[in-house]
């Protein structure tokens, strides 16, 4: 069930019916993401914002987690692969590091950029540079690495082993 401001969300009307069994839900500043228990999204909100997965949704199955951006998500699957949607400038479109996200366990989202943790202890980040969407300059000390979390909207923190 949804309520609030209909084109930011509020209104799922047009996705209710295919609401059933959610696992999680994810928000951007204007849309959502659900995983249901089959491991498919089902998206509603502005499509600017990720609200509108036409272009990406073959590519959702098994989904086991979701982030967001203010106006992007990130999709990780069982097999540790990663797709994302919504606002470029947010990181909604990863297609220039996507041959380096395999084997992600672990995604995290700034306000406009993500961090993926893969099984090897690496991490690949891509969106706006501004908030941890490049990681180039600390890239050799990124070894390791277990888990992320969002410390702030524009910052990562990360915990080494």
């Amino acid at each position: 069930m949804t309520w609030g401001l209909g084109p930011t969300g509020g209104d799922s009307s047009a996705v209710q019916d295919r609401l059933r069994n959610v696992k999680q839900i994810a928000a951007t500043g204007f849309a959502f993401a659900a995983i249901l228990s089959d491991g498919s999204v089902v998206t509603w909100g502005n499509p600017g914002y990720g609200g509108d997965i036409s272009a990406v949704k073959a590519r959702l199955r098994n989904v086991q987690q979701i982030q967001s951006s203010a106006a992007a998500f990130a999709a990780a699957s069982a097999d540790g692969s990663v797709v994302t949607w919504g606002s470029r400038e947010f990181g909604g479109h990863s297609s220039a590091i996507q041959d380096r996200l395999g084997n992600v366990q672990h995604i995290q989202a700034t306000g406009a950029a993500f961090a993926a943790v893969l099984a090897d202890g690496l991490v690949v980040t891509w969106g706006n540079p501004q908030y941890g969407g490049d990681s180039s300059p600390v890239q050799s000390q990124l070894r390791q690495v277990q888990q992320c979390s969002k410390l702030k909207p524009h910052a990562v923190h990360l915990q080494l082993s």
